[in-house]
């Protein structure tokens, strides 16, 4: 199958009114796009209106795209008008098995097969949810982080029906549209941000539970701590540099056995051979040839960026 160049892209329908389906909608039409919003019925349209309308103060802030404005959208709530002269669909309907798999094969029967569709799901496996679309191929996971007209992370996954070239299609998209493409490796229940997030919140949960921290106590040591940081490195990298110009093969050999420490509740991995030369070769590739001092220098400025951003926010 043939899809269009990415780039050609001008018109997008969006499925759902919800704080998802509304937040999409928002990204799309900052980003200076036909957007034709799908809604199941009118009187989901004040709340739906108020959903844009708080996203575009923000996003006017953070600056729009030649063209962009609101008066690019059109409301519908028949599925086949929101679909016509679609170029891409973003999916963004009820987190439900049995409704997604009836919007899909719905979908299936009047969208051109060289449309892509890509479905925020944020649990749903699309090898589930494609099973009875009658063109599965052009079918994608594209699920982004609350709120997605601020927050730039779209994971991307096919399911076991899925074309590659959909999967390569949607990436290249979702990057021209001002997102930051994850293709996964594999599809997994979570992809990869959310599963994270989950570790650290049951964690977060057991503390409370066990009268260790409250739930103040956990987001001032988040905001304070780790969270600056990973803005400017994640977590692999920011292990890396942390332990010097050793990097994470300093980190492992010295830190490794603290896996089996009870410092969490999440039963740790075996730390093999394998998964040693994994992390640290991952951690390599990244780092290039820049020197330890170069990436540390790099961190500092941008976590620096970060809270004299909030700074100047907080105080005004």
């Amino acid at each position: 199958m043939m899809y269009p160049d990415p780039k050609s892209v001008t018109k997008v329908t969006s499925l759902g009114a919800g704080p998802i389906g509304g937040g999409w909608t928002a990204h799309f039409l900052a980003r200076g796009y036909d957007v034709t919003a799908y809604l199941h019925d009118l009187a989901e349209i004040a709340a739906f209106r108020s959903i844009l309308n708080t996203a575009w103060v923000s996003l006017t802030d953070l600056g729009l795209a030649p063209g962009a404005s609101l008066d690019r959208l059109r409301i519908v709530t028949d599925l086949e008008e929101a679909l016509e002269g679609a170029e891409f669909v973003q999916e963004s309907g009820p987190e439900r098995l049995d409704i997604k798999q009836a919007l899909y094969a719905q979908i299936g029967l009047i969208l051109p097969t060289s449309v892509v569709i890509g479905s925020s799901t944020s649990g749903l496996m699309m090898s589930d949810i494609q099973a009875d679309c009658t063109t599965p191929e052009r079918t994608v996971i594209g699920h982004p982080f609350n709120p997605p007209y601020l927050l730039p992370l779209v994971e991307i996954v096919g399911g076991k029906k899925t074309a590659p070239e959909a999967v390569t299609w949607a990436g290249e998209f979702y990057k021209v549209a001002g997102k930051a493409p994850l293709l996964m490796k594999k599809e997994i229940p979570g992809f990869v941000a959310t599963r994270l997030q989950e570790a650290l919140w049951r964690e977060a949960l057991h503390m409370v539970a066990n009268g260790e921290a409250t739930p103040e106590d956990i987001d001032i040591a988040l905001m304070n701590g780790p969270a600056p940081r990973m803005v400017a490195q994640g977590q692999c990298m920011a292990f890396h540099v942390a332990c010097g110009a050793g990097g994470m093969a300093t980190n492992l050999d010295q830190f490794g056995p603290a896996l089996k420490l009870p410092w969490t509740r999440l039963e740790a991995p075996e730390l093999t051979t394998e998964l040693r030369n994994r992390m640290v070769d991952g951690c390599n590739t990244v780092a290039g040839d820049r020197h330890f001092e170069e990436m540390v220098a790099q961190r500092d400025k941008e976590i620096v960026g970060v809270l004299n951003a909030l700074r100047q926010v907080r105080s005004t």
